[in-house]
């Protein structure tokens, strides 16, 4: 019973230390005060408000979403033929390509940033809006590829083969086949290519930092003039975002499977 009890208040510590500064800043938005303070020194919405009524937050954050839902559309573009190669073809050096698609998001991001700046520069289209959606493609195709890649892997290849046998080519049984058992894990790669898009700074930055402001760089660039309760609040405002997109695909699908645990029949 002691023993239970000690791991219960152990857990619990461990969350509320993880939960810290989000409360911190969840405490921060809701100043009534332009006041970085806490405990909140009275209570206000405004600073929320005033991410879609300041003409350069909403402008920052319509930048962020569109590069997000381009940037991660890019990526499972790129992660789905590239998943679908890696499963039809056994050889050895197929997996190379694997290692590609991987290397990007294993690299600091920094450096990273610093090769996608140097290639844009060199070829003059450095601070093109587009730039910075390919650039994010790249470094977040890790992301579908790795749960485009464990979804072909769950697909029984009697299906495959079921549907070869009865007349149906490659198209057909991609579209009436495969599709239908990878689409859970092609949409939470997008989702989890979408958010960090949405939250990522050192690479936009380092590509279109001065021509377009997504809300990171607006945040960053927003510090030079002091701190304000809406930097909190758009920091509560990604959270949660966040929250949404994970807890839909938590709800409509296998989260488990989708981030490689087996099924208890091994599969």
């Amino acid at each position: 019973m002691i023993e239970k009890f000690l791991r219960r208040l152990y857990f619990i510590a461990v969350a509320l230390f993880l939960a810290a500064p989000l409360i911190v800043v969840l405490g921060v938005s809701v100043n009534e005060r332009q006041d970085l303070a806490f405990p909140p020194k009275g209570f206000s919405l405004a600073w929320y408000a005033q991410i879609f009524t300041d003409e350069g937050w909403r402008n920052a954050l319509f930048a962020s979403v569109v590069l997000a839902l381009t940037a991660a559309a890019l990526a499972v573009a790129i992660a789905l033929p590239l998943a679908w190669f890696l499963w039809r073809r056994h050889a050895p050096w197929a997996h190379i390509f694997q290692l590609l698609g991987v290397a990007p998001f294993i690299l600091p991001p920094v450096i990273t940033a610093l090769g996608l700046l140097t290639f844009w520069a060199t070829t003059g289209f450095y601070g093109q809006p587009w730039t910075a959606a390919i650039s994010h493609a790249i470094f977040f195709v890790t992301l579908p590829l790795v749960t485009l890649s464990l979804g072909f892997a769950s697909i029984d290849r009697s299906l495959v083969e079921a549907a070869s046998t009865m007349g149906a080519d490659d198209r057909t049984v991609a579209k009436t086949v495969v599709l239908p058992l990878i689409l859970p894990y092609l949409v939470s790669g997008y989702a989890f290519a979408f958010v960090l898009s949405l939250n990522e700074y050192i690479v936009a930055y380092m590509t279109v930092g001065f021509t377009m402001e997504t809300l990171p760089i607006k945040i960053f660039n927003a510090l030079r003039y002091g701190y304000t309760p809406t930097m909190a609040s758009v920091t509560v405002f990604f959270v949660l975002i966040a929250a949404i997109v994970f807890g839909l695909i938590a709800r409509f699908g296998d989260i488990r499977r989708l981030l490689g645990a087996m099924s208890s029949d091994g599969k």
